[in-house]
């Protein structure tokens, strides 16, 4: 794959040379966030305020540090800011929403990882770092199928559960493997960002691969982990992940 003469214009600006330290202060963006932790505060109580606030800050991270323009120069960066998203944002949102139907969980777990997989297709993701609308579409997406899936791993029976976050972590991993032993650099918004990172586009892939395959995977095997040891330890007959009604 060569550069063409593209002008990639990512929602977090064009990419920052090391040592730049750069916060996106969008207005629309810091309202919102403001907004939801007001709302929060104002109308929220006990663990789900909390867990809200929290994911509240993890938004703040993703989307105003300077983890947001770095994502325009590394793809590994992106990584981190999609694992932060999917999987430390969307449970977070999932266990502080009212209990209630979540309908398949079957279903939620393929259409989690269908849209983890679609988004990271060079094309697609080309495709949001050069659209503001194509960008938000794919983080709205990302979040919701993400809050949908830990939403119904919440609802579920311990056992379905395990076995569902298992195989969420398989699609995660499977990922992550494949765009390690990749032989060329897929992501054409990274190929000219890189070096002055000390890094190649390939490199930055593999990297962001690894995040993939061992960090962003474990999080749903440790959770899958805690989830298994409350169902088997002693005098905890659990019958769903999380019983409030």
């Amino acid at each position: 794959m060569t550069p063409d003469a593209l002008t990639w214009l990512p929602y977090c600006g064009p990419a920052p040379a090391p040592g730049e330290w750069r916060w996106n202060l969008d207005p629309l963006l810091l309202t919102a966030l403001l907004t939801t932790a007001a709302l929060l505060l104002w109308r929220g109580q006990g663990r789900p305020r909390t867990l809200g606030l929290i994911a509240t800050v993890v938004l703040g991270v993703i989307f105003v540090s300077p983890l947001c323009a770095t994502s325009s120069a590394l793809f590994s960066a992106r990584t981190v800011h999609h694992v932060l998203l999917v999987a430390v944002a969307a449970p977070l949102l999932a266990w502080s929403l009212p209990f209630g139907r979540t309908g398949s969980l079957s279903l939620a777990t393929a259409v989690q990882a269908v849209v983890f997989w679609a988004w990271h297709a060079p094309s697609a993701y080309a495709a949001a770092l050069s659209s503001d609308a194509v960008y938000w579409l794919m983080q709205a997406s990302l979040l919701a199928s993400a809050v949908w899936f830990w939403a119904g791993v919440r609802r579920a029976s311990a056992p379905s559960a395990v076995g569902h976050l298992l195989v969420a972590m398989v699609a995660m991993g499977l990922l992550g493997a494949l765009l390690t032993f990749a032989d060329d650099a897929l992501y054409a918004p990274h190929l000219l960002t890189t070096m002055a990172w000390g890094l190649t586009p390939l490199e930055d892939q593999q990297a962001a691969g690894l995040i993939m395959w061992a960090p962003a995977a474990a999080i749903y095997l440790a959770a899958a982990l805690i989830i298994l040891g409350r169902w088997i330890g002693p005098d905890r007959p659990v019958v769903r992940v999380d019983q409030t009604a």
